[in-house]
């Protein structure tokens, strides 16, 4: 019996795993691959060939300064949206994980709904709430706070805090549904203890929230690094890349040079979706080790 629960357990492990081979493991292989070779989709050959560097297309990544730009503007949406959204997200899944709280499954809801909706249409409100002659601006005038009309999606600095906005409307409430799971499963008699012992509530949230939630921080600090560095459609449908690429992410760029500037330069491509996963891969190893408390 035992033998044949492990060959049913192999079994049913070998599919998975057949699957994550094939559709994540496999594509991996191929991207590098591809990096490794040079021209057009129907004219691809070697680099090493071409131009005696069989890392030809990594090379060029770091003297192309449209690249270099797009990966500077993929790190700044990363510094400075990702701290913001988490520290929201953990503090509306204390306020709304309160028992005494009226209507909290309402705004549970409320604040959850936006990752819910379309990508794509989100991004087309956004543009249509900050165009110059949106939403926002009306607001604005009507409050007298502003005596023209900002043009908020053409302007660097605004373009890019516009982005910034929207992820965090977007991304808060996903992040909040994982620590409310993670707030629900602790231990209502620590936090008695801890207010016996005269203990404040941001004396137990810093010093028994936080820690017993670290492995749920450190997960969606992990995933929203992941979905950072792949950032596609605000880029492409807020602002599309503008003013002058000055907003355009590094997933925008790869796909302008695999398929959005009628040459499908599949080896550069390759190369630059080969530098996001490895940084990806090194960024979550970071967070796993500052994480990681045992001895």
């Amino acid at each position: 019996m035992e033998k044949k629960r492990n060959a049913w357990g192999w079994a049913f492990l070998a599919i998975a795993s057949i699957l994550i081979m094939i559709f994540s493991f496999y594509p991996m292989v191929a991207a590098f691959i591809t990096s490794l070779k040079t021209g057009s989709s129907a004219n691809m050959v070697w680099a090493s060939e071409k131009f005696g560097n069989a890392f030809y297309n990594y090379t060029r990544m770091f003297k192309d300064k449209t690249f270099m730009t797009t990966l500077k503007n993929t790190f700044f949406y990363l510094i400075v949206q990702v701290p913001i959204m988490l520290v929201l997200a953990i503090l509306l899944a204390q306020l709304l994980n309160n028992p005494n709280l009226k209507f909290r499954g309402l705004f549970r809801t409320c604040i959850f709904l936006p990752c819910a909706i379309s990508l794509v249409s989100y991004a087309l409100i956004f543009r249509s709430l900050f165009a110059t002659q949106g939403l926002i601006n009306s607001i604005l005038m009507g409050l007298g706070l502003i005596k023209e009309n900002i043009n908020w999606l053409g302007q660097t600095g605004t373009a890019r805090g516009v982005i910034i906005f929207a992820l965090i409307w977007r991304w808060t409430g996903y992040n909040m549904v994982f620590y409310l799971a993670g707030l629900q499963n602790l231990d209502y008699s620590v936090y008695e203890a801890a207010h016996i012992d005269g203990a404040n509530g941001w004396d137990t949230f810093w010093q028994i929230t936080v820690p017993q939630l670290k492995p749920v921080i450190i997960m969606t600090f992990i995933m929203s690094i992941n979905g950072t560095l792949q950032l596609f459609d605000e880029s492409v449908n807020l602002t599309n890349g503008g003013p002058a690429g000055t907003t355009m992410t590094m997933s925008h760029y790869i796909y302008n040079n695999a398929f959005g500037t009628g040459v499908a330069n599949f080896g550069y491509s390759s190369a630059m979706s080969f530098l996001v996963f490895i940084l990806v891969a090194i960024l979550a190893v970071i967070n796993l080790k500052v994480g990681d408390s045992r001895d």
